[in-house]
């Protein structure tokens, strides 16, 4: 009898025992901590930088990676059933504020709160504003804006621009913006903007800017590459050319842009590419639409490794001159990460759908855009879960 008892108590022993194995009890520790890991959001897995980035894009369909690439304004105060459209229907990587959607420090604030909860995105928007300095600036009664890159320049105090920049940065991500489309690398222009007339000053002021922001890490943007210091007409307005010859660019207007891209690191700031034409690089094409200045000089020549954005593609001197569903593909071609497009929602929708249609026919490879997705995706992982 003793020994029945004891021969169905490891038989029931076993059984029990058995059911645990299946179920993937705390035994199972490969099991488990697989199961544990796969719960844990990417951005927390004990995975190297280039790892996550690369299990993020693998998950995102074509739609979702094409919105990244896309950086749109939008209209009013709040998020409302037009944006909120363009955020979850086209899937914007970025939103680009103007004053048109800035009333109080509290109000962009909560705006650009509401616009990172609602846009439902596997990483956070960038969230930008051109906030320069002198006349470009924005919601200049509510903030503090710094005073225009000449007057700065002007003081001879390189440490200045630094001061500027880190105030500047400090205010803006006080209320929710990541990225700074500042400071202003050309040398010497018809308005206000450029620190100097002399390259080597420009570099100094500059470099000193990039501290600013990188100590208190917000993302910020070298603007206008290659230069349009030596430029006669507002590219808002229409298209123009810069003929010199590329040596004179190269020891001039471009040796900020590569003396910056020598010295920092390419995740922790954009370079904007201007709608100019520049003959001694590329004959036909505005810089903005040019795989010779893109690619060729600043990709190739230059070896800058970040984020290429385009100027607002609603500019006269592209506008003009293209229609919104290929202005998108020709820059994303011509080597171009973001297609910036400041203003108006059919022509984001046309620039989206553009690229779309791009990439079903082949035109525009998946390798290409996985290479400017992968961009985007590493800048925000660095700078924005801090």
């Amino acid at each position: 009898m003793r020994k029945k008892i004891i021969i169905t108590v490891i038989v029931i022993a076993i059984i029990i025992l058995g059911v645990l194995l299946n179920g993937k009890n705390i035994f199972s520790n490969t099991e488990d901590s697989k199961s544990t890991q796969e719960n844990v959001p990417i951005t927390q897995q004990n995975l190297t930088i280039d790892e996550k980035v690369d299990q993020i894009v693998a998950s995102m369909s074509q739609t979702e990676k094409l919105g990244q690439m896309v950086m749109i304004g939008i209209q009013g105060t709040k998020v409302d059933d037009d944006s909120l459209y363009m955020l979850n229907q086209y899937h914007m990587g970025g939103v680009i504020l103007f004053d048109r959607n800035m009333e109080s420090p509290e109000q962009v604030k909560q705006l650009t709160s509401d616009l990172q909860a609602q846009s439902n995105e596997k990483v956070p928007l960038f969230i930008g504003i051109d906030e320069e300095g002198g006349d470009v600036v924005r919601m200049a009664e509510k903030l503090t804006p710094p005073p225009s890159q000449k007057e700065i320049g002007a003081t001879g105090d390189i440490e200045q621009a630094k001061t500027w920049a880190i105030k500047t940065a400090k205010s803006l991500k006080d209320i929710g913006i990541n990225v700074n489309l500042a400071p202003v690398a050309d040398v010497g222009s018809n308005d206000k903007r450029s620190y100097s007339t002399d390259a080597n000053t420009v570099i100094d002021f500059v470099r000193a800017a990039t501290k600013g922001y990188q100590q208190e890490n917000i993302i910020y943007s070298l603007k206008h590459f290659p230069g349009i210091g030596k430029g006669k007409v507002d590219s808002h307005i229409d298209s123009s050319s810069i003929d010199v010859v590329k040596e004179v660019l190269m020891t001039e207007d471009i040796l900020p842009f590569k003396t910056i891209i020598d010295e920092n690191e390419p995740n922790d700031y954009f370079i904007l590419v201007s709608h100019l034409k520049y003959p001694a690089l590329d004959e036909e094409y505005p810089a903005s639409l040019s795989s010779k200045i893109m690619t060729d000089l600043l990709r190739n020549e230059l070896g800058y490794k970040g984020i290429i954005i385009t100027d607002d593609m609603e500019m006269g001197a592209v506008a003009n001159h293209n229609d919104f569903r290929s202005i998108g593909v020709n820059a994303v071609k011509a080597g171009a990460d973001i297609v910036l497009v400041c203003h108006e929602y059919e022509h984001q929708q046309e620039v989206y759908l553009g690229l779309l249609d791009a990439v079903n026919s082949g035109e525009i490879s998946q390798e290409r855009i996985d290479e400017s997705v992968k961009r985007i995706i590493k800048v925000k992982l660095l700078h924005l879960y801090q």
